[in-house]
């Protein structure tokens, strides 16, 4: 404790305040911040120009590692100051590549004399398929300007495989290996688990597809959820097959043949001869191959961070398009992803800025809280209703509330391997009763009405008959409105929704055959839609949301939280009220 005295008549002593460990703590960290941010101001005005001067000869150091996300981050420059990573990562190391900078960059690279070709270096950048595909299409058009890339790594994942692909040479350490082996999704089911620690998860759903619930009352795959998968991963595995197979000059049956023979634990020397790399080469020696292919050995190197900021040409039109990024969970109050208030806040910010004549939603989102989809889809129509055309492009994945809060957007764009629709709804009460039999806890109670303690009663008691049938009329209910909105804007009946919905996940390239995709393309698509859509000839992109405050995200630095402890929080919100989910299991594709 820290205590504060005053001196009495007497002369005496006497504690006059009381500042707790909680108090202490509070000044120690308010001191903290304020040198903090004097050195964060300091190290930034003596070390950052603010924008980098592209030199001659300049090589771009496209590093494959970290997590992608959609929309690039401000660098923190408290970042290494608690050995903490950044909370929104789950890489190891903490780092986040923007797409948005590495699309922009790329073009730069295309158009700009002053760029000799791009190193792709590593093979370690958290990606699912959709993305790799929109990074590889564009190192693909770099290629069409004449420039060379070139590709090293000491082993390459599957999906890095696929982008490394396009490279002119691609190289490898001698003690390393490509990861060819074939896609493969798994999931874990918890039912065993619960049963043996007392838990029933009480599920109610529509959608024989709809898979997200299995893992809590099923112990392994059902027949729809395993057709599925295999249709997915599938397709996504003849797409990776077909862009090797065209770059690599491999067939097809060679690749799979590859592929069984599990290419990850061969040597080095066996890549070769298979034809999947090049070159074998130590990292250390990258710089001798450089500057053979730069054909200067005074070359300059650039990474993503550093060449995002050369400065690019800047359009002076009034009228803009605003592009807005949209990606993880949908919840409805907080949360790191898809925030249903603050995306409702900014698309009436949107709204109300005359200058705005269309608008872009870049959706990457597995889904999330029924009610938030259906209030950023109400936004969204508040916006169309403003005779503002609404364009939408799909990354890896707008399914279930991603899809809901995609439909009813004047045109959808999606990549062959974005997974989609999973048109489904569901809910899910833990039913503690069998926990509180054995600990010896005893509930009673009264209630004015048949169901006044039926809150209470379907997570320490369990639901009866007339509970379950309420609930799930609610759900079907939550059905009904979910595929009346998918019907509204796709334009078809909504029996034919519901004939494809049942909360079956599509690919792409399928989601165009059935109507609940437009065309096949990327964000660029997109916004060329759009402008094409408002009859603009003139215009600028505006961004949204705006990039977080580094200062902000330092506070949330402070948050030790452990996984472990994330986890008890999630249960605890879980049993605390039945939730109505428009959401897709997650899946990795590896």
């Amino acid at each position: 404790m820290i205590w504060f005295t005053r001196r009495t008549v007497e002369g005496q002593e006497r504690p006059r305040r009381r500042v707790g460990c909680l108090g202490g703590c509070l000044i120690f960290f308010a001191v903290y911040f304020l040198c903090s941010a004097i050195l964060g101001w300091i190290m930034g005005d003596m070390f950052s120009s603010g924008s980098v001067t592209l030199k001659d000869k300049t090589v771009y150091r496209l590093e494959l590692k970290g997590t992608l996300v959609e929309q690039a981050q401000e660098d923190n420059p408290f970042a290494g100051l608690m050995g903490s990573v950044p909370y929104y990562s789950n890489y190891a190391d903490g780092e986040t590549v923007g797409l948005d900078d590495v699309l922009s960059n790329i073009r730069l690279a295309k158009n700009d004399d002053k760029i000799l070709g791009i190193w792709l270096d590593g093979a370690e950048l958290s990606v699912q398929p959709a993305n790799a595909k929109v990074i590889r299409d564009a190192l693909l058009d770099f290629k069409q300007s004449g420039k060379w890339v070139i590709a090293s790594a000491k082993d390459y994942s599957q999906v890095n495989y696929y982008i490394a692909s396009v490279a002119d040479r691609i190289c490898l350490d001698p003690t390393g290996a490509v990861n060819w082996n074939g896609l493969a999704a798994q999931r874990m089911y918890y039912t065993r688990l619960l049963e043996k620690v007392g838990v029933e998860m009480q599920i109610l759903k529509v959608g024989t597809f709809k898979s997200a619930v299995e893992p809590f009352f099923r112990t392994s795959m059902s027949d729809a959820d395993r057709k599925q998968t295999e249709e997915y991963l599938g397709g996504i595995w003849d797409e990776f097959k077909s862009a090797v197979s065209a770059s690599r000059h491999l067939s097809v049956a060679d690749l799979d043949a590859l592929a069984d023979r599990y290419m990850g634990l061969q040597e080095a020397e066996e890549q070769v001869k298979a034809g999947l790399v090049d070159t074998i080469v130590y990292a250390q020696d990258m710089d001798s191959l450089l500057r053979v292919y730069a054909g200067t050995k005074d070359y300059n190197l650039l990474t993503t961070s550093k060449l995002a900021l050369v400065k690019r040409p800047e359009s002076k039109a009034k009228d803009k398009v605003a592009v807005v990024y949209l990606e993880g969970e949908i919840t409805d109050e907080t949360g790191d992803g898809i925030v249903g208030k603050d995306v409702v806040k900014m698309l009436k910010k949107i709204r109300k800025d005359k200058d705005v004549k269309a608008l872009v939603l870049r959706v990457n989102s597995p889904g999330g809280s029924a009610n938030a989809s259906e209030q950023i889809w109400h936004a969204v129509q508040n916006i169309k209703a403003d005779s503002i055309p609404v364009v939408v492009s799909m990354g890896d994945c707008a399914a279930s509330g991603g899809y809901y809060i995609s439909c009813g957007a004047d045109y959808i764009f999606a990549e062959p391997t974005t997974i989609t629709g999973s048109i489904g709804i569901f809910g899910t009460i833990p039913n503690l009763s069998k926990i509180r039999d054995k600990v010896g806890l005893d509930i009673d109670g009264v209630g004015t009405n048949k169901h006044s303690e039926l809150g209470d009663n379907l997570t320490m008691k369990g639901m009866n008959n007339d509970e379950r049938a309420l609930l799930q009329a609610m759900i079907e209910r939550g059905y009904d409105l979910f595929t009346r909105r998918c019907a509204e804007g796709r334009h078809v009946e909504q029996d034919y929704i519901k004939s494809i919905g049942e909360g079956r996940v599509w690919l792409g390239n399928k989601g165009v055959e059935i109507g609940i995709v437009d065309k096949l393309g990327n964000i660029d698509d997109a916004i060329a839609k759009a402008v094409e859509l408002a009859g603009l000839e003139n215009y600028k992109l505006s961004y949204y949301p705006e990039v977080k405050d580094p200062y902000e995200e330092l506070l949330k630095m402070f948050d030790k939280t452990t996984d472990e402890e994330r986890l008890i929080m999630k249960v605890r919100e879980f049993a605390s009220k039945p939730r109505i989910m428009a959401r897709m299991e997650e899946v990795v594709i590896k």
